[in-house]
């Protein structure tokens, strides 16, 4: 049988590791084993965290718009009925956005929402 060197695929591999373990504490980026764990571990929390970056920006969002509707006389869920109502189509990334750069669009769109939530009653 003929003898097999590794020592290229090998090296290749730990390298791979170790540069992706590059700004980790200690020997967690300087050998291979702990910092092959390191690796793997944060793999594990970036996809976790990859899925609760859209929870959280979608609470913020729903913050943002929330706020700004509270200073134009309306709660959140009312604004959000009054659109819907009115058959405006506008997603909650959309709304914070104007909330925060276009004041006054908001302001529109928050009198249509209270015009439309109240004609309902």
């Amino acid at each position: 049988m003929v003898r097999v060197k590794r020592g290229f695929v090998a090296r290749r591999r730990r390298k791979k590791v170790l540069r992706r373990a590059k700004g980790f504490r200690g020997s967690l980026r300087k050998l291979f084993r702990p910092a092959k764990q390191a690796v793997m571990k944060a793999m594990e929390y970036a996809t976790v965290h990859r899925r609760n970056r859209k929870r959280d920006m979608r609470s913020l969002w729903i913050t943002r718009i929330g706020a700004a509707a509270r200073q134009r006389g309306l709660s959140y869920n009312k604004l959000i009925f009054g659109l819907k109502k009115a058959k405006v189509d506008l997603n909650r990334k959309t709304l914070a956005e104007l909330a925060v750069s276009d004041p006054d669009a908001f302001t529109k769109l928050a009198e249509l929402a209270k015009s439309k939530s109240a004609a309902k009653k």
